[in-house]
């Protein structure tokens, strides 16, 4: 079992309240995304999951027990790929079985298989100034997967990258994390993103951040990004947001 409770969690930093009390339960081995405006406290609360932050108050259960510090079993991937520069990309993914204590050759046919899942076993030598942006993330991931967490925190995994790698990089999440037993919270900017991967939504308002939407997706995978069902929850999604799509701007006549 690999669940997550927010039990009344505040956190100021200073004099600025982020978040007030907060109260969400995620059931494990569900994909649960958080969405909401910039500094709604959405990646302290990824942080506070993976031991990196303590609230002000209140408590982060996971299992049973209030989380006090990092741990392996809780995996953070950021934005930014934040793999070694002066590492190749396998022996990257090896790392964090090698601080496992798997044995440094059976690290690294792990991490060769895991590249090969995400189509970069060609690239195994490669260093990561050496591939793309959207490679690095790939590499990023599977690193993170390997180790095989109990809790996978997602920070706007692919919110740097263009469009179509975007849209390439959800397939593959979604084909790596559908029938295992993983949970995943992930924070993202991107509502369709939330829609196509989680199976619920939770929305935050304004900071200080707190809970004002909660949605589930009770769609199949793999889903279809044109699915009424699933425009609709779109459309609920960023009216919560403050975004009304029905009432375009007025075109302005230019001189």
């Amino acid at each position: 079992m690999s669940s997550v409770t927010f039990e009344h969690v505040s956190k100021d930093f200073d004099k600025l309240s982020v978040l007030q009390d907060m109260h969400i339960h995620v059931e494990s081995g569900k994909f649960v995304a958080l969405v909401g405006p910039s500094g709604t406290g959405k990646s302290t609360l990824l942080r506070m999951v993976a031991g990196l932050d303590l609230p002000t108050s209140g408590q982060v259960i996971f299992d049973g027990e209030p989380i006090h510090g990092p741990d392996a079993s809780r995996t953070l991937v950021f934005q930014e790929h934040a793999l070694l520069p002066w590492l190749s990309l396998q022996d990257n993914v090896a790392l964090g079985l090698e601080f496992q204590g798997v044995p440094r050759a059976r690290a690294r046919e792990h991490a060769t298989k895991w590249l090969a899942r995400v189509s970069l076993a060609a690239f195994n030598s490669y260093y990561p100034h050496q591939v793309s942006g959207g490679m690095r993330q790939r590499a990023a991931l599977v690193r993170a997967l390997a180790v095989q967490p109990r809790v996978l925190l997602l920070d706007e995994p692919f919110g740097a990258l263009d469009a179509l790698t975007r849209l390439q990089l959800q397939q593959e999440l979604s084909g790596l994390w559908t029938g295992g037993n993983m949970t995943v919270l992930m924070v993202t900017h991107d509502v369709e993103e939330a829609l196509y991967l989680a199976d619920r939504v939770i929305v935050l308002g304004p900071r200080p951040g707190r809970v004002i939407a909660d949605y589930l997706v009770p769609l199949p995978r793999p889903r279809n990004r044109a699915a009424p069902s699933l425009l609709a929850l779109r459309q609920r999604l960023l009216a919560d947001l403050g975004v009304n799509e029905s009432n375009p701007p007025k075109e302005v006549s230019l001189p």
